[in-house]
């Protein structure tokens, strides 16, 4: 059918050869335009391929380098990874509609043909960075995709919301170094005007972890975390016992408003009880007190007051 996009794979050695062609000439074009940006270099350098070869070849959660076509020629490129081995995410890592066949919605028809592809081939929603572009923000917000936290490395997210329901669970961290757990602390960072966690700090919360000075609880969606708050154990000479701070509590914008801010502060709540925590504490902005106040913290305290250097 004249002007129908369809998804051509690069399967062919030369096709690869290809794909990584135009690979190059976006990250030139589009992504690295000053040739002195810190990390160009190492995008076109054989490290980056030799490691995005090695997700390609591997015989699970394999990237894809995918041709968008019509009209007997290709118009662009992606590449989407599917993790059918976690959740079902299409994650895609780079989009490019030639600059001569953009206009006219070519490149919102071919969002449309690729999230139909990777649907087809086990995906249940996508995620993908944006790069802090404006540009590229309006454009996948034009898809239907929502800011959604921020990665490992603090870079921005956008999501396709799932479209299967699937309950929420909360359950203990399994081990300090999870690297959903650096996602949500990101977010929670952005959240608060705060700059992302440094490499030193993330050693630091996982040793605070591993020593049980703070324990954190994480709420799943199957296989994601979506949302976490965390609890610091202190002792207490006015109850003389120990009491608990609540703190960390960050819940991604898109599973927001579905009970898991209740699910997290009620599995908080039980486990102190469990443990001989005589009261859980929260310091929270006046703009969140009644969210607290509904979430079971309903005993004020008082004014708090801090010096930090």
């Amino acid at each position: 059918m004249e002007n129908k996009i369809t998804i051509r794979e690069a399967v062919m050695e030369n096709d690869a050869a290809l794909f990584w062609e135009q690979l190059h000439i976006y990250y030139k074009r589009d992504i690295f335009p000053d040739p002195n940006e810190e990390e160009r270099d190492y995008f076109l350098s054989d490290e980056h391929r030799t490691t995005i070869q090695k997700i390609h070849d591997r015989t699970q959660d394999q990237c894809y380098y995918l041709f968008f076509h019509r009209n007997g020629q290709d118009i662009g490129f992606a590449l989407p990874v599917i993790y059918t081995s976690e959740d079902g995410k299409c994650f895609v890592m780079e989009y490019c509609v030639y600059p001569e066949y953009r206009g006219g919605g070519t490149g919102k028809e071919c969002a449309k043909v690729l999230l139909s592809w990777a649907k087809g081939n086990g995906a249940l929603y996508a995620e993908l960075n944006y790069g802090s572009n404006d540009r590229r923000l309006r454009f996948w917000k034009g898809v239907g995709f929502i800011e959604n936290g921020f990665d490992e490395w603090g870079e921005p997210l956008m999501l396709l919301p799932p479209e299967d329901e699937i309950p929420f669970t909360v359950e203990l961290l399994a081990e300090p170094t999870d690297w959903q757990l650096l996602k949500l602390e990101n977010g929670f960072k952005k959240d608060i005007g705060e700059e992302p966690i440094t490499e030193e700090k993330q050693k630091q919360l996982q040793q605070a972890i591993r020593e049980g000075k703070i324990t954190f609880f994480v709420a799943k969606r199957g296989y994601r975390v979506v949302g976490m708050c965390s609890v610091v154990k202190c002792y207490s000479t006015f109850s003389c016992t120990d009491t608990g701070i609540f703190e960390d509590f960050y819940i991604e914008p898109v599973f927001r408003g579905k009970g898991v801010a209740r699910k997290l502060a009620e599995a908080a709540q039980a486990w102190c009880k469990d443990n001989g925590i005589s009261s859980l504490t929260v310091c929270c902005a006046p703009c969140d007190e009644k969210m607290y106040h509904a979430l079971g913290f309903d005993i004020g305290l008082g004014t708090t007051l801090a010096h930090i250097e």
